[in-house]
């Protein structure tokens, strides 16, 4: 089994179980427990450490995993309230990712402790959704005047609502769970979830004040299951690690039951000698309490549920009755969080649950693609254009690549005429001269250009284009970019422009090399060397090649 795991959220109601589950069925070497703040995680390994003695390793971490590892430690009122602050988050999460990756803190954690396994107990849906996207939505369509303008303070409130937004925090994390646990080997991936509701529905009677159903709640939801589609298609990505949830869907509980000094959702903590007052035409909603006689302090007796909060009896009894919320305890998700780890089969993966109910490709629907290619070959001649693309199905490679290929078909016909010549290997320079001549009698010349995909010289120095230039791909209102830099110049080629120097024909040839080897392997070793990394086609396909870039060079294919 494994040996070193890191438990996200672990000192929480349900991590803590699963740390003490860990150590009792798996017998790990070390368990590094995460948690928000630095006490929450020392008082977890502390109680650990008292359990367990010295049997297993366990080490504290902390901070904040959707910020810089800089600001990990920053509460989040404090890092909203300053302007460079709120600049700096909205890039990292609507910028370029690559800088966000090499900056994030989980990112970090798994770099620094380089975990087998990953069981993350944050409630993150809660944590997005109480972000409140509709508290930040009202404020600033209350700041919108007539014509569209805002304030300073405006502005402001627009920069809150915009780091507010769960999609794009989610999609962020996601791609740097995948990467780091690609890159640092972590082996599995497990997270504890949740419905959002109790495992109610849209019927839901609790709420945070506002009217049924709780637009909070209901976001929570979103968030819950836009993170478990997210976890569904990493799990279906070549080279990530093992990927699990599971979701309890009822009120999670409890930690204990005292009585302590309280307070409410607005922060009252004394209980009050009530006033009496007609009912006139204004009702104040907000007096001062120190116009009120103070009884005492608000003690009361609760129940601690760990991230849900401390509940009254009343309000206890009530979520958890037959038909509500209901119960369950983090013990029982503890177990079945190391049953899974273990791989036995629960049946309580939703991950494994959704992948088994989706609809997936069929016998009858590759017959009628060939009928539809067929069709299509038909029918171009009656267009008078060849039929390559129009760019609506990105990534902007995908164009770029089936022109090229489109005038390699041209031009050559096949594989072994377009890798020879006069008996030889054709060269790069070959290539690309040919290629150059064929795009003065071809239809690419015009069709290409016209709908953004430019066609840059064998010399490098020309580029042919039409009124619009898809790459590179530009933000906000800047429409024009400097061409001072050879190396962002070979990106963009590369990327999304017709490419006829000799450097780009030199990678045609090699990689129409390996196709045809994989085609004569294909025909020696029949169905038992048919696989992503053979070209199946027995002509050339424009279509059929760039999906064997898109699968051997570029790591876009499906393992399921």
């Amino acid at each position: 089994m494994f040996d070193d795991y890191l438990i996200l959220g672990g000192a929480g109601l349900v991590g803590l179980q699963v740390c003490r589950r860990i150590v009792l069925e798996l017998k790990p070497k070390r368990i590094v427990v995460a948690a928000l703040t630095e006490p929450e995680a020392s008082r977890a390994v502390t109680a650990l450490r008292e359990e367990f003695g010295a049997q297993v390793h366990f080490a504290a971490a902390y901070g904040n995993l959707f910020v810089p590892t800089d600001l990990a430690t920053v509460p989040r009122p404090t890092m909203l309230s300053e302007r460079a602050t709120r600049r700096r988050l909205l890039q990292w999460l609507y910028g370029d990712f690559d800088q966000a990756f090499s900056e994030n803190h989980l990112v970090k954690l798994i770099e620094q402790h380089r975990p087998e396994v990953i069981v993350d107990c944050v409630n993150t849906a809660t944590g997005l959704s109480y972000q409140n996207v509709f508290d930040g939505a009202h404020k600033v369509m209350g700041w919108m005047d007539d014509a569209g303008s805002f304030e300073d303070e405006g502005v402001e409130d627009l920069e809150h609502f915009l780091l507010s937004q769960s999609v794009p925090q989610l999609i962020r994390h996601v791609r740097c769970v995948h990467r780091a646990t690609e890159m640092y080997g972590t082996r599995a991936y497990l997270k504890v979830g949740t419905t959002g509701t109790g495992g109610m529905g849209l019927n839901i009677p609790y709420t945070h004040s506002e009217d049924k159903p709780s637009k909070v709640l209901l976001a929570k939801t979103e968030a819950a299951f836009g993170h478990t589609g997210l976890l569904f298609l990493l799990a279906r990505t070549p080279n990530a690690p093992i990927v699990k949830e599971v979701k309890p869907a009822a009120m999670i509980g409890y930690r204990g039951v005292r009585t302590i000094q309280v307070r409410d959702k607005h922060g009252n903590h004394q209980v009050v000698v009530p006033r009496t007052m007609a009912l006139t035409d204004s009702l104040s909603l907000r007096e001062d309490p120190a116009n009120y006689d103070i009884v005492g302090e608000m003690v009361l007796s609760v129940v601690d549920t760990g991230e849900n909060g401390l509940f009254t009896r009343g309000e206890f009894a009530a979520i958890t009755a037959l038909g509500q919320m209901e119960y369950i305890t983090p013990e029982e998700i503890a177990r079945t969080v190391v049953h899974e780890i273990r791989g036995a089969n629960t049946g309580q993966d939703v991950i494994s649950a959704v992948d088994s109910s989706v609809l997936n490709p069929s016998y009858k629907a590759g017959l009628v693609r060939e009928a539809a290619l067929h069709d299509l070959v038909l029918a171009e001649s009656e267009s008078g254009l060849p039929s390559i693309a129009l760019g609506r199905l990105g990534p902007p490679e995908l164009s770029k690549l089936l022109f090229e290929a489109q005038l390699i078909k041209e031009r050559f016909g096949g594989l072994r005429a377009t890798l020879t010549h006069e008996g030889r290997d054709r060269t790069p320079h070959e290539l690309s001269e040919a290629l150059s001549e064929q795009l003065e009698h071809s239809k690419v010349r015009t069709l290409a250009p016209s709908i953004g995909i430019p066609i840059l010289s064998p010399d490098g120095k020309t580029l042919l284009r039409g009124p619009r230039i898809n790459v590179p791909e530009v933000s906000g209102r800047s429409t024009a970019v400097t061409l001072d830099d050879p190396d962002r110049t070979d990106a963009w080629a590369s990327k999304g422009w017709i490419d006829l120097r000799p450097k780009n024909a030199a990678v045609w040839l090699e990689r129409l090399q390996r196709m045809l080897a994989a085609r004569v392997e294909l025909r020696d070793a029949g169905s038992a060397a048919a696989s992503i990394e053979t070209y199946l086609p027995a002509g050339f396909e424009i279509g059929e090649v760039v999906a064997w870039i898109f699968n051997n060079e570029m790591g876009g294919h499906r393992i399921k």
